[in-house]
């Protein structure tokens, strides 16, 4: 009896030996689990990240057709402006800006979007009054033409798992051109009104960055909203005064800011 107690005794020794080895074998495994380095590609990366999904918003050899256009006027008869006093103007602001685009991959697209301006602006008198200093404008009249052709990339972010709602971010290249005519009276001389003309011509080119919403309202039919964040580019004009007098102008500018100038509505249909 006593024998058999001793080699039970050894027994449960030899388990509770081994239970602890098991354990010990299963903590370091969980252990280099835990802290062993997980390599993701940039692919993988970025789709932890939020800005690639799997789910598609945008189909892979899709077509992007869409466009704005907007048209404003004014006219005014003895209105004041702040320091602005005795105003008589009227004129016209149209413009239009078609785009098409090309979905080379899935939830990326890649187009092209032109753009035309027309203002005409029509002033015949207008005074500014500061204490004892007066000044006064008794007739200017200007036309201006603007061009614009914008290369763009855009990708979509789809909101969670929505086919409906995405963000998107794009990436522009802008070149832009213009031309603009302006007469101004130019005092009396002889007895009779003299005037003057300007003609000015443009050109620019810009990099911007503009992201946005883009929502469907049929399966077809989308709206878009965007706003511009970033942009630098240079312009130069070139002005000819009474076909006789010239000079130019260069600049350049760069903005990180919201630009509430540059927001954008339009509607895009993807067939």
């Amino acid at each position: 009896m006593k024998r058999f107690c001793l080699l039970l005794l050894a027994s449960l020794s030899v388990a509770v030996l081994t239970a602890q080895e098991v354990v010990s074998e299963v903590g370091a495994v969980a252990d280099t689990t835990a802290v062993a380095p997980v390599s993701l590609s940039p692919n993988e990366a970025r789709q932890q990240r939020g800005f690639s999904s799997n789910d598609c918003f945008v189909a892979k050899g899709q077509w992007i057709f869409g466009g704005t256009a907007s048209y404003s006027t004014h006219r005014n008869k003895d209105y004041t402006f702040t320091l602005i006093n005795d105003i008589d103007s009227e004129g016209y602001t149209v413009g239009v800006s078609p785009m098409i685009a090309y979905a080379p991959w899935r939830n990326m697209a890649v187009g092209i979007r032109f753009g035309y301006n027309r203002s005409l602006l029509a002033l015949d008198n207008a005074s500014i009054s500061v204490g004892d200093t007066a000044m006064g404008i008794d007739y200017l009249h200007q036309i201006k033409h603007a061009y614009t052709g914008t290369l763009f990339w855009r990708p979509y972010i789809p909101l969670g798992h929505s086919q409906r709602f995405a963000f998107f971010v794009e990436a522009q290249l802008n070149l832009s051109g213009g031309q603009s005519k302006a007469v101004a009276e130019n005092g009396v001389v002889d007895g009779m009104q003299n005037y003057r003309g300007t003609y000015t011509k443009s050109f620019g080119a810009s990099l911007a960055i503009q992201p946005g919403i883009v929502a469907f309202v049929t399966n077809n039919t989308a709206i878009e909203l965007s706003i511009g964040v970033f942009g630098i580019g240079v312009d130069r004009v070139k002005q000819i005064k009474n076909q006789v007098d010239s000079g130019s102008m260069i600049s350049s500018d760069a903005n990180f800011k919201l630009n509430l100038l540059s927001v954008g509505f339009g509607v895009s249909f993807y067939l």
